[in-house]
């Protein structure tokens, strides 16, 4: 009887000690596993970490992959937004380097004692004319960035775009009458499209005011809407410089500025936005032109289904 409860004592030893042995080569093989795994999140190796979890399902260690994969998005986020905001300071700081400059020679003009009141007068309306272009360039720069960064949205509906085309016009009017160029619509019949219409109104008012800015006095700038089977195309044409064909894509980039005209006054942000905001309303815009003998913008909204 003796010997009997010394032999099951006996295996119970043998059975404890094979056990933790067991549970430590376990331990051993599962923090070489984790370190494995945190290795191969030093080195960004996704594919080591697919490798670790196939070869043991354990929960611990996909909960551990879980986390630090989404430490690594979290970090990828930061640094594409700190990218972003540096691009976007740096476009600043590049585009208000000319109206600041601007401004302090319209200042120190303006501190000299022997300049006359005309001149005086001039030099304060240049003065608040530089000071409004940089509140414009900040606003649309901004404004820009957000919608194509996906921080602004809008609503679009299948709303009419006769009113829509309207406004637009009304809103480069005074531009145009100084210049005694005329925007002519084509009678057509109110047909509803899928848009927003207060920007809408912006992206056509963009394309407008390159239109009236370089076409020359006496102009007409005609605007047509063209229905098609899925789209409609809406065609706002001039009688401007034109550009080369190899520009037609170059235009709507940010702060592209065509070769006819890099010695006028502009910011090259007018149809970078007016793409940016038709292509949120799951519209877009092209453009056909020849040198000399106009331009033909071509905005493609939505029929309804």
């Amino acid at each position: 009887m003796n010997d009997t409860l010394l032999y099951l004592l006996g295996a119970v030893i043998i059975l404890g000690i094979v056990i933790v042995c067991v549970l430590a080569v376990y331990y051993r093989k599962s923090m070489k596993h984790m370190e494995e795994i945190l290795a191969a999140f030093e080195r960004r190796d996704r594919n080591k970490w697919n490798g670790l979890k196939e070869t043991r399902e354990s929960k611990l260690e996909g909960k551990l992959e879980k986390i630090l994969s989404q430490v690594i998005r979290d970090q990828e986020r930061a640094y594409q937004e700190r990218d972003q905001v540096a691009a976007l300071l740096s476009d600043l700081s590049h585009q208000l380097k000319t109206p600041l400059a601007n401004i302090r020679m319209y200042t120190e003009l303006l501190g000299e004692e022997q300049i006359s009141l005309q001149e005086r007068g001039r030099f304060s309306k240049e003065a608040q004319a530089q000071v409004e272009k940089m509140e414009w360039l900040m606003k649309t720069l901004l404004k820009a960035s957000r919608l194509e960064q996906g921080m602004i949205s809008f609503h679009a509906q299948y709303e009419g775009i006769k009113k829509t085309i309207a406004q637009a016009v009304g809103g480069v009017f005074a531009q145009a009458d100084k210049k005694r160029i005329r925007i002519v619509t084509e009678e057509f019949s109110d047909k509803k499209l899928y848009h927003n219409p207060k920007w809408t109104v912006e992206a056509i008012e963009n394309i407008l005011e390159n239109a009236v800015k370089y076409s020359p006095e006496g102009s007409v700038v005609t605007i047509r809407l063209v229905p098609m089977e899925i789209y409609s195309r809406i065609e706002i044409q001039d009688q401007g410089i034109g550009m080369e064909p190899e520009e037609y894509n170059e235009i709507f980039k940010r702060f592209y500025r065509g070769k006819q005209v890099q010695q006028q006054e502009g910011s090259g942000l007018g149809l970078y936005l007016a793409q940016l905001i038709l292509n949120h309303e799951k519209g877009y815009i092209t453009v056909s032109s020849q040198v000399g003998a106009g331009s033909c913008f071509l905005i493609y909204l939505l029929n309804p289904k």
